[in-house]
């Protein structure tokens, strides 16, 4: 459900599976990357420091609001980099803009950042009330309260299961559309109120009931649906997987890291059959799941899957295509 930096007692951010990215993007002094979802730049910044002076990174970020701290961070490491407000499906377009065919490495880490979620202002938070809002992007587009008062109950339903794996949907979806469109849910506590109501699921609720065991929220997966849907996430996804191949280099590299199961089984199919077609020589035969110690110090690296693909020769994609 979370991407990109956690907070730590300090107010520092460390990128999620930094180390495990780092390997599977293989950055290397003189290359040219992207960072599709910079955040506040905690990946983006290790992987400009590994091209160093003579390499390039491009960073993208869908929310104008995290531009300012990321240039300012990627500008501390002191190698060319640019910056661009854009989502990632506008990948190919914006490497035309810079004059570049074709880079070493991708990275996309998928989701929310902890940043976005920590502000109740965005609205993303079920542990924190605020307007409803959920747009990563608060420049455009419709924020999720006025989407909840139009939907169709059938198409919300459909939504809660498909993108938010949430068993109560059909229970769920009316009693939230009738909500809305009464105008009783403008805020995050608003919908979980109503969420709570029509599951009976109590009020006080605990994140961790005993070491080592973890509660879900009996909103999250409806809060991660409706995201979803607000941003158009998963086509956004389509898309940015479809010009992949024709954005790397043969060599190079892409690295994704999804937290909602809908996503995971996209990158996989997509980067299969990529390896099938022979686009990709190589694929992650499994999903890389964070460590121990960063899960257990970082709840939300939980539910993270890592997965990579790099690109063939072309010589060797066009014998794989050949009858």
């Amino acid at each position: 459900m979370y991407r990109g930096t956690r907070s730590t007692p300090a107010g520092q951010h460390r990128p999620v599976m930094l180390n495990e990215v780092l390997s599977a993007l293989d950055p290397s002094p003189g290359g040219v990357v992207v960072d599709c979802t910079t955040g506040w730049a905690g990946h983006a910044c290790e992987l400009l420091r590994r091209v160093g002076p003579t390499g390039r990174l491009i960073a993208l970020d869908l929310d104008p609001e995290n531009l300012t701290t990321a240039r300012e961070r990627l500008a501390a490491v002191g190698h060319p980099f640019s910056i661009h407000h854009m989502n990632f499906a506008g990948l190919a377009g914006v490497l035309a803009s810079e004059g570049i065919t074709a880079v070493d490495a991708v990275l996309a880490d998928l989701g929310m950042s902890s940043m976005q979620v920590d502000d109740a202002g965005r609205g993303f938070s079920y542990a924190r009330d605020g307007p409803l809002d959920m747009r990563m992007d608060r420049t455009r587009g419709a924020p999720a309260w006025d989407l909840l008062s139009r939907i169709d109950p059938q198409e919300l339903a459909q939504a809660l299961s498909e993108l938010g794996d949430e068993p109560a949907a059909r229970q769920l979806a009316p009693a939230i559309v009738t909500a809305a469109r009464g105008g009783e849910i403008r805020r995050t506590g608003d919908l979980v109120r109503v969420i709570q109501q029509a599951t009976g699921a109590p009020a006080q609720w605990k994140l961790r009931s005993k070491p080592g065991k973890w509660n879900l929220h009996p909103a999250a997966r409806t809060f991660q649906a409706l995201r979803i849907l607000v941003n158009r996430e998963l086509a956004n996804l389509e898309q940015l997987l479809r010009v992949l191949p024709g954005v790397l280099k043969p060599g190079g590299r892409a690295a994704i890291i999804s937290f909602h199961s809908g996503e995971d089984r996209l990158v996989k199919a997509w980067l299969r059959d990529g390896q099938r077609q022979g686009t990709y020589d190589l694929v992650a035969e499994e999903p890389i799941r964070a460590g121990p110690q960063e899960r257990l110090s970082n709840p939300r690296s939980r539910s993270a899957k890592l997965r990579w693909a790099r690109r063939a020769s072309d010589s060797a994609a066009l014998t794989a295509r050949s009858p």
